[in-house]
């Protein structure tokens, strides 16, 4: 069966409802600059706003992963979608910025439903084609453009958050249904014997944390980026929310695009390969975009941006070939731990970039830490390759 019709069709049903699911795990940030208007928050408070969604999302990959190892994708992802409509209806009553935090801490339930997306499609494919499927299920990383894209539109077409928020409770229970009735599990389905048995790869698979520390930078910088970026356009060139949120859905086009590129050099090249040139190059764009911070000129931030967008997607790639090549019996657990602290990733940036911009007036000295952090994943590689790991070889 890999390979074959029903696993395509299973791929494209699985990026779609990744995707919904991520616009649902991301509608917060869009609004984030009106409500900070509209409550009087400050940037470090903001900046919390912002990242709750990505904390439970991020935490909730490790159960949703074993889950899915044990009862499959069909009837995981089903139950995920259905769980989310709960608190983007919630959403729509907040009249407050800790009702704000409440309601986004649950959304984030939806950002966990990578882990379960990935050994569900892994499965139907050969490892030959693992990486370039899992790259096009990653595409699904669309959600978070078509959330900044979508939400101004809707707040100024209902006249206010509510209705924006309710609108999505529509393509949520419309995936959920269509997944239940059409997605289909890979046939020879093994299970974990325990829970003991799955967490056992964990402490003799050193490889396992690697990629975590891996996806930390790779995806946790596309997540901060995405969430981020509306807000830090509106800063350096007081565009409108409508504006920035269409100029950061730019940037997540981009790194989606990037990550099935990125799956298919990790294919033929070998992941570790594609990994080492983004970690060489990123700090690059990173140290000018601080140096940018100091009087931003829109075209230079532009294509630097893009230009992060790209690497990062690449390297998002890369990692889940990885994944897959290592842990193909214990993929769902993997991915719920590799995709925590991606997510984790994506938590922390936030809360840095608003402490740093209250404290020093600039975002400079964030890009500099990031810089840094790429330059540490880089050394990692390197250590790795003196000790003779398979981590950068050929599949």
């Amino acid at each position: 069966m890999q390979n074959s019709r029903q696993s395509y069709i299973n791929l494209a049903l699985a990026t779609v409802a990744f995707a919904v699911a991520f616009a649902s795990w991301s509608l917060i940030s869009p609004l984030a600059s009106q409500i900070q208007k509209d409550f009087g928050l400050g940037n470090t408070a903001t900046s919390v706003l912002i990242a709750v969604p990505v904390l439970l999302g991020s935490l909730a990959r490790i159960p949703m992963g074993i889950l899915t190892d044990r009862f499959g994708g069909r009837k995981v992802f089903t139950a995920l979608l259905l769980f989310t409509l709960l608190p983007v209806a919630f959403m729509g009553f907040a009249n407050s910025f800790w009702t704000y935090v409440l309601g986004g801490l649950f959304l984030g339930i939806a950002g966990a439903s990578f882990a379960v997306g990935v050994p569900f499609v892994n499965r139907w494919f050969s490892p030959d084609k693992q990486g370039l499927a899992l790259g096009i299920y990653g595409m699904g990383n669309i959600g978070t453009a078509v959330a900044a894209f979508s939400m101004p539109a809707l707040t100024n077409t209902f006249g206010g958050r509510a209705g924006a928020f309710w609108f999505y409770l529509i393509p949520v229970a419309l995936m959920a249904i269509i997944f239940w009735l059409f997605a289909r599990d890979a046939p020879g389905l093994v299970k974990p014997k325990s829970l003991s048995d799955s967490f056992a790869v964990l402490r003799t698979e050193p490889m396992a944390w690697l990629l975590s520390l891996f996806y930390f930078l790779t995806f946790g910088g596309f997540v901060a980026f995405a969430n981020y970026l509306p807000k830090l356009l509106v800063d350096w060139f007081h565009f409108t929310q409508s504006d920035a949120g269409l100029r950061a859905a730019g940037f997540t086009v981009a790194a989606t695009l990037a990550r099935p590129v990125g799956g298919w050099l990790a294919d033929k090249l070998g992941g570790g390969r594609v990994l080492t040139t983004v970690f060489a190059l990123g700090p690059f764009g990173a140290l000018v975009l601080a140096w940018q911070a100091g009087g931003p000129n829109i075209v230079i931030a532009t294509a630097l941006f893009l230009f992060t967008a790209v690497g990062l997607g690449l390297g998002n790639g890369a990692v889940f070939k990885l994944v897959a090549q290592y842990f193909p019996r214990n993929t769902g657990l993997v991915t719920g731990i590799v995709g925590c602290a991606g997510g984790l990733g994506g938590f922390f940036p936030p809360l840095v970039m608003g402490l740093v911009r209250d404290n020093t007036g600039s975002y400079a000295l964030g890009f500099i830490l990031l810089a840094g952090f790429a330059f540490i994943c880089l050394a990692v590689l390197f250590f790795m390759v003196r000790k003779r790991q398979p981590v950068v070889a050929a599949p």
